[in-house]
């Protein structure tokens, strides 16, 4: 993945942050909370030389 990707991960992380200050249904949390949780993996799993796409 190239810095692109990162960036896609970061604002998908960031979207689903927002959505949870604000939603109140357990089941639409819970649901947003995995998908935050599966683009943190995606992140953690980059390779940290990967900023500058080098």
């Amino acid at each position: 993945m190239g810095p692109s990707a990162r960036t896609i991960i970061n604002l998908n992380i960031k979207h689903y942050r927002d959505l949870l200050k604000d939603e109140k249904d357990t089941s639409k949390r819970r649901m947003i909370m995995e998908l935050l949780a599966e683009e943190e993996a995606k992140l953690a799993k980059l390779p940290a030389d990967d900023n500058d796409g080098k």
